[in-house]
């Protein structure tokens, strides 16, 4: 079953309250500006609905947007319409990227990353990456920890309930997988639409990540808590690295 089908219409009314993305926003900006990043090329990974980018967006030349959910980009697109701003929307596999474009900045946000379930695809993910990234260019990127996915969100339930919407998100964390099983109760009209989707992440650990990172030609020039000047703990939900390429290919 794939993710975020009729969820993606759903997505910024349950999620947004709980992330601040302008937070996100002024943390990389800071990122940028500390980097001496030249504003002219901006991409984003698993762009969603284009909540990050909107933002970020405003201060860049060109923006280009990636989402392998054609119904994520579908709202992301009509966001950037009302906001006026040009973009370039790509429904692409972010393993196989193929845009023909340096960047100067990248970012692939709110544990996108975890998606990626197999240790090749995400070496091809980071190597693809490098490849469009220009010789003063930093990715920026975050994952849920392996402490969060495996003890907290695995083998948990959690249910949200408002006028007109409910679910229930069931978690089976298994071999380093956590399998989320949702279900949702949407009103329309006097009845409720009932769907299901299967969201699945897997749980890296830092020393993984760092390896490859490592195999692949990054250099770790950041890695915090959060989006915040903190060092990660070991009980870090969200680490968030910085990164720049060792040699540009």
């Amino acid at each position: 079953m794939d993710s975020y089908n009729k969820f993606a219409n759903l997505y910024d009314q349950l999620i947004y309250e709980d992330i601040n993305y302008d937070d996100i926003s002024s943390f990389v900006l800071n990122l940028c500006k500390n980097n001496n990043i030249n504003y002219e090329y901006y991409l984003d990974l698993a762009c969603g609905t284009g909540n990050v980018a909107a933002i970020l967006g405003k201060h860049f030349k060109n923006i280009f947007l990636v989402d392998s959910s054609e119904s994520m980009l579908i709202n992301a697109d009509k966001k950037f319409r009302e906001e006026r701003m040009k973009c370039k929307i790509v429904c692409q596999d972010m393993s196989e990227l193929a845009l023909n474009r340096k960047f100067n900045l990248v970012t692939c946000v709110l544990d996108s990353t975890n998606y990626i379930l197999d240790i090749e695809d995400l070496k091809n993910y980071f190597l693809s990456v490098k490849k469009h990234m220009s010789e003063d260019g930093i990715f920026v990127f975050d994952i849920n920890s392996y402490y969060k996915l495996s003890e907290i969100l695995g083998n948990n339930v959690y249910t949200y309930n408002s006028e007109d919407i409910f679910y229930a998100w069931e978690n089976i964390f298994e071999d380093e997988i956590v399998e989320m099983n949702l279900t949702f109760f949407v009103k329309n009209g006097e009845l409720y639409e009932r769907f299901e989707e299967i969201h699945e992440e897997r749980a890296y650990t830092e020393e993984t990540i760092e390896d490859i990172l490592e195999e692949c030609g990054f250099e770790v020039v950041g890695k915090y808590d959060g989006y915040k000047e903190s060092a990660v703990k070991e009980d870090s939900e969200r680490i968030v690295y910085v990164l720049k390429c060792l040699e540009v290919n």
